[in-house]
């Protein structure tokens, strides 16, 4: 089965410092560039973080400061990166709550003001939980019958994760070929940024979908209590939500 395709659609998976999408960065980034006709292309690369790799995450992907010294920065690729993904859909395992995010920060890093706003999000492990309830290395063995013997390392993921996903689509007639269902039934909430800090509710209003003011509309409390907004700005939050809720604040002001 080949997916029925729009626009080119990039499977991605990443190995990175750690977990936090606001301070950690990129080790290895694997692409599978699937086009319209079916055809594919894997694209694989380590970068050099410009930080010391934690021990712990190296223990998972095996990647040490060493393995990437010589290895460009995220900045020295983020422009042809850019040009190789743009106008394209994107897919992954558990992307859109951690490869979208990391991957915006880095570009925004780098100088780079990317728009993912016409682009569509298939996350695989949403719609395998939705379905089964397991991890990859299960998923792979549950859906392709194979053993995922390289797991941890990004172009053995991605590659799996895409090849999950077809056989979902084989496996489960409720599941439309279509890049906009697929992106609308895997995704758990809409949210606003990247990394759901803002989210919209059932009535398209920017809420937020964190602490004391989960739920409550951003404009609204920004408008009774300016402090959040700059505790927000000077705190450790992605720069993309910090893009996001400044946009909120001066089209706030502009209404007035």
């Amino acid at each position: 089965m080949n997916l029925n395709l729009k626009n080119p659609i990039v499977f991605l998976d990443l190995e990175t410092t750690g977990v936090d999408p606001s301070k950690d960065r990129i080790v290895e980034i694997s692409l599978v560039k699937v086009m319209p006709d079916g055809s594919r292309e894997v694209k694989t690369r380590r970068l050099n973080p410009e930080m010391h790799i934690p021990e712990e995450a190296s223990a998972i992907h095996h990647i040490y400061d060493e393995d990437v010294a010589d290895c460009p920065p995220f900045r020295a690729v983020a422009k042809s990166l850019w040009a190789y993904i743009e106008g394209c859909d994107f897919g992954g395992y558990n992307s859109n709550k951690f490869d979208i995010p990391v991957l915006v920060e880095e570009f925004l890093r780098a100088g780079l003001d990317v728009d993912l706003r016409k682009s569509r999000f298939i996350d695989v492990q949403n719609i395998f939980h939705k379905m089964e309830q397991r991890t990859l290395v299960a998923a792979y063995k549950f859906y392709c019958d194979k053993d995922l013997t390289e797991a941890h390392s990004a172009e053995a993921d991605t590659l799996a994760t895409y090849e999950v996903l077809l056989a979902q689509l084989d496996r489960y007639p409720e599941l439309k070929n279509d890049v906009d269902f697929l992106a609308e039934f895997s995704a758990r909430g809409r949210s606003v940024d990247y990394a759901g800090r803002i989210v919209y509710d059932e009535k398209g209003v920017e809420v937020f979908g964190f602490g004391k003011h989960r739920g409550r509309s951003v404009a609204e409390v920004f408008r009774t209590e300016p402090s959040y907004y700059s505790w927000m700005m000077n705190g450790d939050f992605p720069l993309y939500t910090k893009k996001v809720i400044t946009a909120i604040r001066l089209r706030e002001f502009g209404n007035k």
